[in-house]
């Protein structure tokens, strides 16, 4: 679920270590990702069954959000515009999600669990080769504890209440991934810096070396068996 045009990286203030070219793409992008989230988990609790469910997702949109604001808030200690970082990530972010629209509350848990999930993967493993204070930070906005147990408990009673459900979903689920793996792959590409940081402890780490990069990726889908168990859905 992650893009970006190949425009180079918001402005930072000069003579900020912290402020290179990769962390700005990598705070933009996942400030954009995380706003959106907000925006659909609200969407997401208008379509909710009952008030609980409503109350829950209402939740975890407002937390979507204080990620948000704390990922702005260091863009901008970084001497960055945040509009101007997040930017080349909008039209890829909204045509992905374009391309995967959900045709059932339930799908649309499911592309929560399944496809924000994959993509936070990939910015935990960009994050683990920058700066320890982005490490930090995007950790802590990617927690996904309770979304996770929310949306796994809610798929795995309907799944138990119509076992048909299952194989629909675990095809939506494996579409998913494979259209935010693509996406991802593309940033990868796309953005020299986080391309260049993603091999860079590699015994070559020219930006374009895809086969690092295919590498990282591969290592991407450990956690997707989990999550699908984790829905009671077929593999």
């Amino acid at each position: 679920m992650i893009n970006g045009s190949e425009s180079g990286p918001a402005p930072a203030s000069s003579g900020n270590p912290s402020a290179s070219g990769a962390v700005l793409d990598l705070l933009g992008l996942l400030a954009y990702a995380e706003l959106g989230a907000f925006f659909r988990l609200a969407d997401d609790a208008e379509l909710a069954p009952s008030l609980a469910d409503k109350g829950e997702l209402a939740g975890l949109a407002a937390t979507e959000y204080a990620h948000y604001k704390l990922l702005r808030d260091r863009l901008e200690e970084l001497g960055a515009d945040p509009q101007a970082a997040m930017e080349p990530f909008v039209e890829p972010l909204e045509s992905w999600h374009t391309r995967t629209t959900p045709q059932s509350w339930l799908e649309s848990l499911v592309k929560v669990y399944v496809g924000d999930g994959i993509a936070g993967d990939f910015y935990r493993q960009v994050a683990e080769l920058a700066d320890a204070r982005t490490r930090e930070l995007v950790s802590g906005v990617l927690s996904e504890t309770e979304r996770a147990e929310f949306i796994a408990a809610k798929v795995r009673e309907a799944v138990a209440d119509d076992p048909k459900l299952a194989g629909r979903l675990a095809l939506w689920a494996r579409r998913l991934v494979g259209e935010a793996l693509s996406q991802a792959q593309l940033v990868a590409t796309q953005r020299p810096d986080l391309a260049a940081m993603l091999v860079s402890e590699g015994a070559d780490s020219e930006v374009g070396d895809l086969a690092a990069v295919s590498r990282m990726f591969a290592r991407l889908t450990d956690s997707h068996t989990a999550r699908i168990q984790a829905m009671g859905l077929t593999t």
